[in-house]
């Protein structure tokens, strides 16, 4: 007697068997990213050292060459990796619309169009603030450290500042400014996702000029003037932040 055919279920789809592609794809569109923005910050620090590597540094040092003070440098290498340092910052700058162009074409694809044009603006915010900041401290406050420090020494030492100590203090001298000018996006963000409100920045304020405070002592030099400079621009951008949370708010009600 014939087998009777063991009968097949056919509303069972066959198993899938899970594609790798996808996240290989990824990956080499993340491995372009990486390899498109090293080579376009190392193309850059090429052009800059070459053509803009003296002018960049006395641009820099111009605020102590115009008061009369000596930039000198202790070791056979200290110019050198100096004048390197800011070129390389400088290659970055140059080469920041390459790499951000990459990251927006690696990002925006998971990203849905309302996403799109928000992540677009926020993104154009911060930029411009984090420049502003650099820019801000730069041409208004760091001239004012400046006099103070030389009129505070003045009488005690003949001043001749190391090349490589200056250009370090400068940087972070600026940096933090920059970083700091970020808070009213940070505020904006939170905000929008409900885990700040008006009210509840309102009520935190004295904790928050002590963390002002805080932050201001660990991101600046140590040196009082510096935090002071620093920690009233971010209480500034605090209020200024205060009142953005509330437009955000108000809209969403609207």
């Amino acid at each position: 007697m014939a087998e009777k055919p063991i009968p097949q279920d056919k509303g069972r789809k066959p198993r899938e068997v899970k594609d790798v592609q996808p996240i290989m794809q990824h990956i080499m569109a993340l491995r372009k990213v990486l390899l498109v923005s090293v080579m376009a910050i190392l193309v850059a620090f090429i052009l800059s050292f070459y053509f803009a590597g003296d002018f960049l540094v006395d641009l820099l040092t111009k605020p102590i060459v115009e008061r009369g003070i000596a930039i000198i440098y202790t070791a056979v290498s200290e110019a050198l990796l100096t004048k390197m340092k800011v070129c390389l910052v400088a290659a970055m700058v140059l080469a920041s619309p390459v790499v951000l162009y990459e990251l927006w074409s690696f990002i925006s694809p998971a990203l849905y169009p309302r996403e799109k044009r928000k992540f677009s603006l926020l993104f154009v915010a911060a930029l411009f603030l984090f420049l502003l900041g650099i820019a801000f401290c730069y041409g208004v406050v760091y001239a004012m450290a400046l006099d103070f420090f030389l009129v505070s020494g003045e009488g005690l030492a003949t001043p001749m500042l190391s090349i490589d100590k200056y250009i370090g203090y400068l940087f972070g001298f600026a940096l933090p400014f920059g970083i700091s000018f970020q808070v009213p996006v940070a505020i904006y963000i939170t905000t929008s996702m409900g885990l700040t409100t008006p009210k509840g920045l309102s009520k935190a304020r004295k904790f928050v000029l002590l963390g002002i405070a805080v932050g201001a002592a660990i991101l600046t030099p140590p040196d009082v003037v510096s935090q002071v400079l620093l920690g009233i621009p971010m209480w500034i951008l605090y209020e200024i932040s205060v009142v953005i949370s509330r437009m955000v708010k108000k809209k969403e009600r609207a």
